[in-house]
């Protein structure tokens, strides 16, 4: 178990290595574009805009992620079969009880959230509550609590918000572009003009690759963690089975916090275009399910 959760420390690193890149990232576009349209408040506003959002995105992006998925908070009284679940599993995994979540959407799935365990929430769907046994949705939330043993979530929602800045600051920078009347005789500002271009273009590519570069091992390793800790990964197996078949959508997924599912949300084109299985997030669902079931416990 102990090794398991070595991950937690390299996942605080990478997302302060996330979170410094970012800042950096867009300050590097604002000073092209300020440099091309001969306009320092361009920059400075790059400036005051990466600070700011680098700072809402790591005390505010749960709350960000719980209300763009219109996730609502349930106590005991609400559901407690589902409150015993998570409060048997944090004890077990050693953390503080997390806040609980339920998204009214028929599609089963979770994620977990929260800068840190004494922060964290763990958020279900309505369709995961009807469509899986008891011995699943264990499973399902002993990974969710594993994400957040692990440190994980911090990391994958801190991506969520970091990729759609970085997709509107591209935006912004190409629409001021479109209206600038600076003089594009100027050689120089011609060349720095084509290189801010191309960083805007290209800027939220950039985005989808950091979102990547959150390692897929980490599926892998909170699906074994969380067998371990319901001594039973056949529950988790059968669960991750299920979940990958339903083919019901999930209206408040898409590119950017799909990463955060315990599988992907994704359905229909989505799932089947080349595009999304070249920026696919989650491993395939036959190697985690070979996985749990090849383990010995």
């Amino acid at each position: 178990m102990a090794t398991l959760y070595n991950i937690a420390d390299s996942n605080s690193r990478k997302t302060v290595f996330l979170i410094t890149f970012f800042l950096i990232f867009v300050i590097i576009l604002g000073w092209l574009f300020s440099y091309a349209l001969e306009s320092s408040i361009i920059l400075y506003i790059a400036v005051i805009f990466s600070v700011l959002t680098s700072v809402s995105s790591y005390w505010y992006s749960d709350k960000i992620i719980l209300a763009s998925t219109h996730a609502h908070l349930v106590e005991k009284k609400d559901n407690p079969e589902l409150y015993r679940i998570v409060e048997n599993i944090s004890i077990t995994a050693g953390i503080p009880m997390p806040k609980i979540y339920i998204l009214n959407e028929s599609q089963p799935n979770a994620f977990a959230t929260g800068r840190d365990d004494k922060h964290a929430v763990v958020a279900v769907t309505k369709g995961l509550l009807g469509k899986l046994e008891r011995n699943e949705i264990e499973g399902v939330i002993a990974h969710e609590i594993s994400h957040i043993k692990n440190k994980d979530m911090l990391l994958q929602t801190v991506v969520v918000v970091l990729v759609g800045v970085i997709a509107i600051v591209s935006d912004f920078f190409l629409r001021i572009t479109m209206w600038s009347k600076s003089d594009s005789n100027n050689n120089n500002n011609a060349i720095m003009m084509v290189i801010a271009l191309a960083a805007a273009i290209l800027a939220p590519i950039a985005a989808s690759l950091i979102q990547l570069s959150i390692s897929r091992k980490r599926e892998f390793l909170a699906d074994a963690s969380g067998a371990l800790l319901t001594r039973y990964p056949e529950g988790l197996a059968s669960a991750l089975e299920k979940i990958s078949a339903d083919t019901s959508s999930l209206r408040t997924a898409n590119n950017s916090n799909a990463h955060l599912f315990i599988s992907s949300p994704l359905r229909g084109e989505m799932k089947k275009s080349w595009i999304s299985k070249l920026f696919l997030t989650h491993p395939p669902v036959e190697e985690r399910v070979a996985n749990l079931r090849g383990m010995k416990i």
